[in-house]
């Protein structure tokens, strides 16, 4: 018989400390172990219940809850879930906990988001974040240095056929510079540890890259503060997704929480279109909606990037954009937080590459070498 999955809940008001627990309560496979007011508490409680998950709050008296899981990650590693308020300022800061190492963010309920909504999400993020895996005195990703400060991405050898311009040269306030002759587009899905990865992937790619879609598994309001996030470090330019925009070089367009995300048009005239509508894969933004549209679309002017997450969400959209002559790239089971998304499009056959994550930055500039090098 499996063990069951022990949680520790630590969250500065009692109301939240109860209806986390009332969430979890019947629930066959885990016990709250604890409850915790405060970091101080908590970290007694960690060390002497052992927790298999801990959900954590943002804001909190005494220590907050980053400084908290910036220490945790570093002594005592284990799956954190950030359980945070919808206010920008406070979304941002979840966001930020993302890149220290927590598994996950769930928004408390309020506004928009039910009580119904969070005992629908709450075990299952737990049952993942028990699964998943959690590396040692995990750090936030250095902040890519802005174009025009020397830096030169580790991608910019791949790009040695034809001219072509430096980040220096072509930052975000610049005219984007063009692939005379061709055009491609490049979609990536993700979910659980996905915010981490998706920043070590984009963040080392010059200004002048093609378009990325992206679908990562995230609450509303948090995909804006994740947008707003990437743009920081990134040299191409972050928007969340809206409805009607269109695609162009040296742009990343994230799908805003709890909408799907599709690509429409055709060649040099791509478009977003952004709708709700019901859940796909148990989830909404899919990555499935999105591969598919870039199937048809894009076909063979596209590649398919499926990266860490749970369930398998990304696969049968991925074989379609391979069977449209798309190439496709899924991350590897040793690099990824939770293999879930990446084995099911494996195993589903959707895969041309299996990749570390410190390699899928470079594959993904190698498609571009080669494409520009393709004749007209």
């Amino acid at each position: 018989m499996a063990s069951r999955i022990r949680v520790l809940i630590v969250d500065d008001s009692a109301i939240v400390r109860r209806l986390l627990e009332d969430c979890l309560r019947n629930e066959p496979d885990m016990d709250v172990v604890g409850t915790a007011p405060d970091p101080f508490v908590a970290r007694d409680k960690i060390l002497r219940l052992k927790p298999d998950v801990v959900t954590l709050d943002i804001e909190m008296p005494r220590m907050d809850g980053l400084s908290f899981l910036k220490r945790v990650m570093h002594y005592h590693p284990l799956p954190v879930i950030i359980i945070s308020s919808l206010g920008q300022a406070s979304s941002r800061i979840a966001v930020e906990a993302l890149g220290y190492g927590a598994v996950d963010v769930l928004a408390k309920p309020g506004g928009p988001y039910s009580v119904g909504d969070l005992r629908e999400t709450l075990a299952t993020k737990i049952r993942t974040a028990a699964g998943a895996r959690v590396r040692a005195a995990a750090q936030r990703a250095s902040p890519a240095p802005r174009p025009g400060s020397g830096h030169r991405s580790n991608v910019d050898d791949r790009f040695s056929v034809g001219h072509r311009a430096s980040a220096a040269d072509h930052g975000k306030d610049s005219p984007l510079v063009a692939f005379p002759g061709h055009v491609h587009v490049f979609a990536i899905g993700s979910s659980t540890g996905g915010t981490q990865a998706l920043e070590a992937v984009l963040s080392e790619l010059p200004a002048y890259f093609p378009p990325i879609v992206v679908v990562q598994h995230i609450p509303p309001v948090f995909s804006a503060s994740f947008a707003r996030r990437l743009d920081e470090v990134c040299e191409m330019r972050v928007h969340e997704a809206k409805d009607g925009m269109r695609l162009a070089n040296g742009n990343i367009y994230i799908a805003p929480g709890d909408f799907h995300m599709l690509l429409r048009g055709s060649k040099e005239n791509w478009r977003l279109e952004v709708k709700s509508g019901p859940k796909v894969s148990y989830q909404r933004p899919s990555v499935d909606v999105l591969f598919e549209s870039v199937a048809k679309a894009a076909g063979d002017l596209a590649t398919g990037v499926i990266l860490t997450g749970m369930g398998s969400d990304g696969a049968r959209g991925l074989k379609s954009m391979r069977e449209a002559g798309a190439h496709t790239i899924a991350q590897d089971e040793q690099s990824c937080v939770v293999f879930g998304m990446p084995r099911e499009a494996i195993a589903h056959g959707g895969v041309v590459e299996v990749l570390p994550l410190n390699r899928i930055t470079v594959a993904m500039a190698g498609v571009v070498s080669s494409v520009r090098t393709r004749p007209a």
